[in-house]
């Protein structure tokens, strides 16, 4: 991997990663385009970058819980996020720890990417229909959308895409389906993060990837993510966050044609 190379991957996750369109699927276009082969750390070390941005984004509200777990408050409005994000984490951790390598592993050529866009083009639309009627997360809620989050170990579903779209399908409002789903993106990708690095810590090297790209990669990432989530966050209050399903099923149904080719 050369320098540009970590710049179009960085530049592919800072984007991707926000929008409800499935960082790794693309990362896995384009590495099939450059030609390489690159190990999952690679991906996941980028999404280190993203992790940086969710933390300084929602800096205020991350402060807060970590206040209210000092105090053992679990009864303020930060404090009931504690135990939400403790419950959605537990079926993501399982799923991924179960089937994480599997599904990596099996959507890895267009045919399978192409049928995953697809189905994260069709779980978008539905958020079409979700309607606003609570504020608060039930722990069912948290549950579901937990699961929501771990599905999106397929590399061609969206992280963001699913834990909205199941968000906003269970009545909660924009906003906090918003906050929600990224608070619950902390301990996931801090967990995915230690697992692979342990998993696959000499695999980096053995490809060629070096210190300078993985820190191109996520500074590039960096940069381009405030502006992804800033868009993302006003699509979703002016109502328009399904219409990213058009372009995962036009890519989905891309990707399928070439293969057949």
């Amino acid at each position: 991997m050369d320098p540009i190379q970590a710049i179009v991957l960085g530049f592919i996750q800072g984007v991707t990663e926000w929008l409800p369109i499935s960082s790794t699927g693309h990362l896995r276009i384009a590495e099939h385009f450059f030609g390489l082969t690159v190990p999952l750390l690679f991906d996941v070390t980028l999404h280190l970058g993203t992790l940086i941005v969710t933390l300084l984004f929602f800096r205020k509200d991350v402060k807060n819980i970590l206040v209210a777990l000092g105090k053992g408050d679990f009864k303020s409005e930060n404090g009931k996020l504690i135990p939400l994000i403790a419950v959605g984490t537990l079926p993501t951790a399982l799923i991924g720890l179960v089937f994480g390598n599997a599904m990596d592993a099996y959507f890895s050529g267009f045919l399978a990417l192409g049928v995953g866009f697809i189905a994260c083009g069709v779980t978008l639309y539905w958020s079409k229909f979700g309607r606003e009627r609570k504020n608060d997360i039930t722990y069912i809620n948290a549950l579901l959308i937990g699961t929501a989050q771990g599905l999106a170990i397929i590399p061609s579903l969206s992280r963001s895409g699913m834990t909205i779209t199941v968000a906003l399908l269970l009545g909660i409002n924009r906003e906090k389906s918003f906050k929600f789903s990224f608070l619950l993106s902390i301990p996931a990708v801090v967990g995915a993060l230690g697992l692979t690095f342990y998993e696959q810590r000499d695999l980096l090297t053995l490809a060629g990837i070096g210190l300078a790209e993985i820190l191109i990669g996520i500074l590039v990432t960096i940069v381009l993510s405030f502006l992804a989530l800033t868009l993302l966050r006003k699509t979703l209050a002016k109502g328009k966050f399904h219409l990213f399903a058009l372009y995962c099923l036009i890519l989905g149904a891309v990707l399928i044609a070439l293969s057949l080719i």
